[in-house]
């Protein structure tokens, strides 16, 4: 039986679904899955699950009286097009129920005298570069340029790199008791547009990449939502996973900031349709460009500079362009649609 014990919040989605796999596999870790949907069934055995929202306090003054966590890993949140959609109420589940997961990891922490590792996925939906011409021009963007997000999501992602900031050093800076040893050990990695072959992408703006590949796999024509020559950097969901384990892991004393970059590998939507017709010929790709949309992926960098996660704590991509399709995406669409062979997937579309 696990000594220690995880608590991972958005557990049904994307990256939660890696996370419990590993944690399952792994062994060490008892996990703890939070979500407001059913768990996935292939996930049952994995965890325990608690349905229920980051928004209920008194469940997770429950949750935190009944486990003491090693680590949190708050997934749980609305992403970029439906915090458009209705900004408000992103604005409340993304912060309040960031506030509410730091302040119960504040008092855990507190209570049993010992640091808790918290794990953040911020996004680069918190950079906003006011045109093209300087989206071409600036290059490679670090942690601290053009932190200006045109979007609820991205204001929520950036505001609470900066509330985890103020839990791990300045919480009660003018109490006359102030805890004098960090509670809270805040980590981020602002993760460019994540592709996956197991999980059907639902509400990301970067989404027009993995919807390509799902839809070519299931035999659907797909419409783009943004030009050809959009351009964003990329990583694929074990990455993302493997950066988020590799980041928690690492000594606090290697780390020189608390908000990382990383990317795997930068390509335009004509690259990523390219690619997913070697693979489907058939494929039937389109453009029917979605202005508001293309304005919010237009004013995300084209590429990051992930140096210090490189540095700090030996973030290295697994994957290049086309390895990550060969090697992860189209193996697994394979698994993920029940064909023997990709010419079989091939020849249902």
């Amino acid at each position: 039986m696990p000594s220690k014990t995880v608590l991972i919040t958005g557990a049904n989605g994307e990256i939660g679904h890696g996370l419990i796999n590993f944690f399952a596999q792994d062994g060490s870790h008892k996990i703890i899955a939070l979500d407001i949907h059913d768990i996935d069934d292939t996930l049952t055995d994995k965890c325990s699950f608690i349905k229920g929202s980051v928004l209920d306090e008194a469940l997770l003054e429950h949750i935190f009286e009944k486990y003491s966590f090693e680590y949190v890993f708050h997934l749980a949140g609305i992403l970029s097009t439906g915090g458009e959609k209705n900004p408000l109420f992103a604005h409340q589940v993304n912060v309040t129920g960031s506030l509410n997961l730091l302040n119960f990891t504040r008092l855990a922490a507190k209570k049993r005298e010992e640091k808790i590792t918290f794990l953040f996925p911020s996004s680069i939906a918190a950079y906003g570069i006011p045109t093209l011409e300087q989206k071409k021009k600036a290059g490679k963007i670090s942690e601290e340029q053009y932190l200006f997000p045109i979007t609820m999501y991205g204001c929520n992602k950036l505001y609470i790199e900066h509330m985890g900031r103020y839990f791990e050093a300045f919480y009660g800076l003018l109490e006359p008791h102030r805890d004098t040893y960090p509670l809270i050990d805040f980590r981020s990695i602002r993760f460019p547009g994540i592709i996956s072959a197991e999980t059907i992408p639902t509400g990301g703006t970067s989404d027009y990449g993995p919807e390509m590949v799902h839809s070519a796999a299931q035999g659907k024509s797909y419409s783009c939502f943004v030009r050809q020559d959009t351009t964003l950097p990329f990583v694929v969901m074990p990455e993302a996973v493997d950066a988020l384990i590799k980041l928690s892991e690492a000594k606090k004393s290697q780390l020189t900031r608390q908000v990382y970059n990383i990317t795997s590998f930068s390509v335009s939507a004509s690259q990523i349709a390219g690619e997913v017709k070697k693979y489907f010929p058939q494929a039937s790709i389109s453009y029917s460009i979605d202005p508001n949309r293309q304005k919010i992926v237009d004013s995300w960098p084209g590429d990051v500079d992930d140096t210090k996660a490189r540095s700090d704590w030996g973030w290295k991509p697994r994957y290049s362009f086309e390895s990550a399709f060969a090697e992860y995406l189209m193996p697994a669409v394979i698994e993920r649609y029940r064909c023997s062979s990709l010419k079989k997937c091939q020849n249902s579309s």
